[in-house]
């Protein structure tokens, strides 16, 4: 079955469902908040790399940041969960905001 990617038009969630060519035709809903009015987004290809060439990429990235700049930091944290297949969420987003901007989140620091 393919693998198709959706954004929900309800409140902009980005997701991946499988969808299957049977008799099945179920229409994908958004797993936040349940609306079936989604859009289906161009999927970018991949190529399968194997777990040593992923922790290859990694390692030459983090060489090539500055591990004292938070925006540099934000970069490579990001460009992990994407080349593990990891999705922070939207929190994990927000935290990474807030530490390139240096705000604090609530309820820390007071």
């Amino acid at each position: 079955m393919p693998l198709f990617e959706f954004r929900c038009s309800g409140c902009g969630k980005k997701f991946s469902q499988l969808v299957g060519m049977t008799a099945d035709s179920s229409e994908p809903r958004c797993p936040r908040c349940g609306s079936v009015e989604v859009s289906k987004l161009i999927s970018r290809f991949s190529r399968v790399r194997s777990e040593d060439e992923v922790f290859e990429s990694l390692e030459d990235a983090a060489m090539a940041g500055d591990m004292d700049d938070p925006r540099s930091m934000s970069k490579l944290v990001r460009e992990m969960g994407k080349e593990l297949g990891e999705d922070g969420g939207e929190d994990f987003e927000e935290m990474l905001e807030q530490e390139m901007t240096g705000e604090e989140g609530e309820g820390e620091g007071n």
